[in-house]
């Protein structure tokens, strides 16, 4: 029993120490409060890296939600689970490389979540009944805005990766003891992105829109073939093809295709190219873009899709979309567009006749 208490003393005092030393070392010049309830494992007694270092509370704005919902308010954040994001954040430097900031983990609530029990109400239901065409603006008391689609809130293979913080932890490196700066507001966080130019701070608004231009809706149109695809920036033609370019690299990804409503499709592969190599040297990748451009898939029937520039040009996790030949198909044919980063298939337009950037 001797031996035990001082086995026990001993770990006690070297927890004690070991958490002195790392408090030393975390030492850093904020206000901001200590999340008490989150305990951090300084002496790593479990197997999570993200739980080692002390947690902030970041002060949080009023939320407002608005748009095209029937039932607009104030969100009530008491009514939510809490859900964790990691990510590692880089912000662009003169538009032409990146500064990175800093690895964190943060805690908040989920965009999946805040907007969950809003209930639609589309301007152009009577048109285009699927949400695929939805997006979302956020605004911070700053005034500064950001985009993001539908898709990317609640099509995604992996969901709750959109939230807003409302406290941070360092991911410290063991042997270098980076400290990196850390926010003092809420924040957006989107963690799919590898550029953080979304990631804006005291978000106060959230605004639903569906995309306003108009598309003929012909579901009659047999065989469903586009054999070539016009590309716009904005009222701008920039481009057409009817054969992808030679230059962009081939690529294969397997896939389970299954829609929301007709379940499975195929299990077959989709072969093409990155949608983002195709784009790229055509619409600049900049800040702004980042943060406010749309790209609109539209097909020869007038079905359409909406992706934030951002969601195509920028992910941090290579679940591309792509841009499909399909010269034999008689049935959506003769370019498609696969998103593999979505659950669900209602993002893949076939019969492509349309790309079109814009800045909202």
């Amino acid at each position: 029993m001797k031996k035990l208490a001082i086995f026990l003393l001993l770990n006690l005092f070297l927890s004690n120490m070991f958490a002195q030393q790392s408090a030393d070392t975390l030492k850093t010049k904020t206000n901001l409060k200590i999340a008490t309830q989150v305990i951090p494992d300084r002496t790593d007694r479990n197997n999570n890296f993200y739980d080692n270092e002390e947690t902030y509370v970041l002060p949080m704005q009023e939320l407002i939600i608005t748009g095209e919902i029937e039932n607009p308010g104030k969100v009530d954040f008491s009514k939510l689970t809490k859900r964790s994001v990691i990510v590692k954040e880089a912000l662009l430097k003169h538009d032409t490389s990146n500064q990175f900031i800093g690895a964190y983990r943060y805690d908040g609530y989920s965009l999946f979540d805040i907007l969950n029990d809003r209930i639609l109400k589309k301007k152009n239901a009577t048109d285009f009944r699927p949400i695929i065409d939805l997006f979302v603006e956020i605004e911070n008391n700053r005034g500064e805005k950001v985009l993001l689609s539908w898709g990317e809130i609640y099509y995604p293979n992996f969901l709750h990766n959109v939230i807003i913080a409302t406290e941070v932890m360092r991911i410290v490196p063991s042997k270098t003891k980076d400290l990196w700066p850390l926010p003092t507001e809420s924040k957006l966080i989107v963690g799919q992105d590898l550029i953080s130019e979304r990631n804006i701070s005291s978000p106060v608004k959230i605004t639903i829109i569906s995309y306003d231009r108009s598309y003929k809706v012909n579901r009659d149109i047999n065989p469903l073939v586009s054999a070539q695809v016009n590309v716009y920036s904005g009222e701008n033609k920039i481009d057409s093809f009817s054969s992808i370019p030679g230059s962009l690299q081939s690529e294969t990804l397997h896939t389970i295709f299954y829609g929301k409503g007709r379940g499975i499709h195929s299990t077959q592969p989709f072969s093409g190219v990155y949608l983002k190599e195709y784009l790229a040297g055509k619409i600049k990748f900049n800040q702004k873009n980042l943060r406010t451009g749309l790209v609109v898939c539209a097909g020869i029937d007038g079905y359409r899709s909406v992706y934030t520039f951002s969601e195509i040009m920028n992910r941090s996790d290579q679940a591309e979309i792509m841009l499909v030949p399909c010269p034999e198909e008689k049935d959506g044919g003769k370019f498609r567009i696969f998103p593999s980063c979505d659950f669900f298939s209602d993002r893949a337009v076939k019969a492509l006749s349309e790309i079109r950037f814009e800045n909202k």
